[in-house]
């Protein structure tokens, strides 16, 4: 988990300072705003990675259980 939320972390970084060098800011402004990217994308990666890492769990166990057999159950009569 926490490899995910460094790799948020300095994506949002890149990102904050990418688009404020582009818009001209100074740099206090510059390293301002790539720091509330890089919290705001980190707890996104958090966030995300939490709910990747329960989804893939929950597949591992569907697959660990036994899947009941299909041709054992009883299939329902036509009726005329």
């Amino acid at each position: 988990m926490k490899p995910l939320m460094i790799l948020g972390s300095l994506v949002g970084f890149l990102i904050g300072a990418g688009f404020s060098l582009a818009g001209n800011c100074p740099w206090p402004t510059v390293l301002w705003r790539a720091g509330v990217a890089a919290l705001l994308a980190g707890m996104l990666a958090r966030w995300w990675g939490r709910i990747w890492v329960e989804g893939l769990h929950s597949a591992i166990e569907q697959r660990r259980r036994p899947r009941p057999n299909v041709n054992s159950e009883a299939k329902p009569g036509v009726k005329s």
